[in-house]
């Protein structure tokens, strides 16, 4: 079961191991282990809502215990309320659809986590991320899909630089999923059975709508056809995003067809949401996006115009596209159109081997 990985140059090479409580980040510690590294298990607290933190700490704890390594809880949730939490109720606010999840990457994964693990004298940091690193040529790290494409998180990961890069492992890329709990089942995790967490990771039981209604007031407005013809009432522009099919029960009454209906476009000014009708309504597609906040993992965007192939949202399926400068920020041209393009959302970029890239944020 267990693949072939390649020895670090030195056994005693340091890795940090981000461990969540989960069985992706478990594994990670056990393959680096197994490599010969010399593991030091970090939980990593953040802010979180429902006391899944204390829970997900003692099971990392339990993990570090069976492997026998070092194991130590880094408090980072002032940091973590300031530069995701804050981010993401800041962006609802202004009408976007911001992404915490990259954020998170960022700002504390590999942001506050890795710099302090390197003061601390780390060669590395590991997080369970389904990714793939490469090196070329001794010194450039390329990102690539993972193996397993339905659990690939390279989306989240596009703010990556080569800086960064250059002391990030991520040992379970080239696995599939089922084979991660194998390996844990085999190796005696207590995470082997663990299941997977759902959506925003600070959330937990929580609902975002419920969230956001801790800092945005609810404000009833108007739902809009494609007409403009005022079809129900929803609770605030802010709570919702491009491509939501559930909008709220005062619309039942009112739109009874066999069609689904999706947000097409809102606006928090006029406190309006605009849906359409049917999931092939082209009005949920765009031909052409803006993005700002490029990122380019080699380094500086190499032309004027680059074939990509690009997705505007996580899991989407990969779209042609070509990658242009364009008055002082980047725009991308889809070769068809796609759908439910969100402002505020990343779009990340991959060659046709699968390479990430790099991303940016849609304007």
């Amino acid at each position: 079961m267990l693949k072939e990985l390649k020895k670090g140059k030195n056994k005693k090479e340091k890795v940090f191991v981000g461990m969540s409580g989960g069985v992706d980040s478990s594994v990670a510690a056990f393959l680096l282990k197994k490599r010969g590294y010399e593991v030091i298990g970090i939980f990593m607290k953040c802010f979180n809502l429902d006391g899944c933190a204390e829970r997900d700490a003692e099971d990392a704890r339990r993990v570090a215990e069976k492997l026998e390594i070092p194991f130590y809880v880094w408090d980072f949730e002032e940091e973590y309320k300031k530069k995701v939490v804050e981010y993401m109720v800041e962006g609802y606010r202004q009408g976007i659809t911001p992404n915490p999840d990259v954020m998170c990457n960022r700002e504390i994964k590999f942001g506050i986590f890795l710099e302090k693990a390197l003061k601390m004298g780390a060669d590395y940091v590991a997080t369970g991320h389904y990714v793939k690193l490469k090196t070329e040529n001794l010194k450039t790290k390329k990102l690539y899909i993972a193996n397993d494409k339905n659990k690939d998180q390279s989306y989240f990961l596009w703010t990556l630089i080569q800086k960064q890069l250059k002391h990030c492992l991520f040992p379970i890329g080239d696995y599939l999923k089922s084979e991660v709990r194998e390996i844990a089942k085999k190796a005696g995790l207590p995470t082997a059975e663990k299941k997977d967490s759902q959506g925003i990771c600070f959330l937990g039981k929580v609902t975002l709508n419920e969230f956001l209604s801790q800092y945005i007031t609810p404000k009833k407005g108007a739902v809009l056809n494609e007409k403009g013809e005022k079809i129900g009432e929803h609770k605030g522009a802010y709570f919702y995003t491009i491509g939501q099919r559930h909008i709220g029960t005062n619309l039942r009454p009112i739109i009874n067809n066999q069609q689904p209906f999706y947000v097409a476009e809102k606006n928090v000014k006029t406190n309006t949401l605009i849906l359409a009708e049917g999931s092939d309504n082209n009005i949920l597609f765009k031909k052409e996006i803006k993005i700002s906040s490029l990122n380019w993992i080699l380094g500086k965007f190499p032309h004027s115009a680059q074939k990509v192939f690009a997705r505007v949202r996580y899991r989407q399926p990969l779209a042609e596209a070509e990658l242009f400068s364009d008055k002082g920020g980047y725009k991308l041209i889809f070769s068809e159109p796609v759908k439910f393009v969100a402002n505020g959302q990343s779009t990340v970029f991959y060659g046709k081997d699968g390479e990430m890239l790099g991303g940016g944020i849609i304007v």
